[in-house]
């Protein structure tokens, strides 16, 4: 019975020649972390803010009582503040806190608003076009928008009326 030859083993990274031994890299692929200390060539370090002077800002304008907050906690701050009949997005308040790309994460925070106290008002908290993207988490679909309606702000089609005149900036607060 003849015993099948089988190819060398290859990885999500490297490529192992059979000849060489040597590990190579795959075009498209990941390789390697960089040793630490190293920086990857042309990458620049990425704008943020000092999360000290952050939060010494939001607590200056909302009193929280905490001085080392975690971002959740940033993001109901912020939210706190957000003026009655006026609405933000995910991304503005992500971005007031300095991480541009947690929009998400400000949703997941959003999500949980509902069993914070002091209360947060999330459903001023809109996508960036306006939509009543988190209406599924009020309890019944329609309840965000009766909300918005109760501070004076039309809802049409499960949008916000005139959202650029009602959008209010987070970041306007962090000046």
């Amino acid at each position: 019975m003849a015993s099948k030859k089988t190819k060398p083993a290859v990885s999500r990274s490297t490529h192992v020649s059979a000849k060489k031994k040597k590990a190579t890299p795959v075009p498209g692929k990941v390789g390697p972390a960089l040793p630490s200390g190293k920086k990857k060539a042309g990458t620049a370090p990425a704008r943020e803010k000092s999360s000290s002077a952050l939060s010494k800002k939001l607590n200056t304008v909302t009193p929280s009582g905490q001085r080392d907050s975690s971002f959740f906690e940033l993001v109901f701050d912020v939210a706190r503040q957000i003026p009655r009949g006026r609405v933000t997005s995910y991304g503005a308040i992500a971005a007031a806190l300095g991480a541009r790309s947690s929009s998400r994460m400000v949703g997941w925070a959003m999500n949980l608003a509902g069993s914070v106290t002091p209360k947060v008002p999330a459903h001023r908290v809109v996508n960036r076009n306006g939509m009543l993207s988190g209406k599924h988490h009020f309890g019944s679909p329609t309840r965000m928008q009766e909300l918005l309606e109760k501070e004076g702000i039309s809802v049409k089609e499960d949008k916000v009326v005139d959202f650029q005149k009602l959008f209010w900036d987070p970041a306007d607060i962090m000046l």
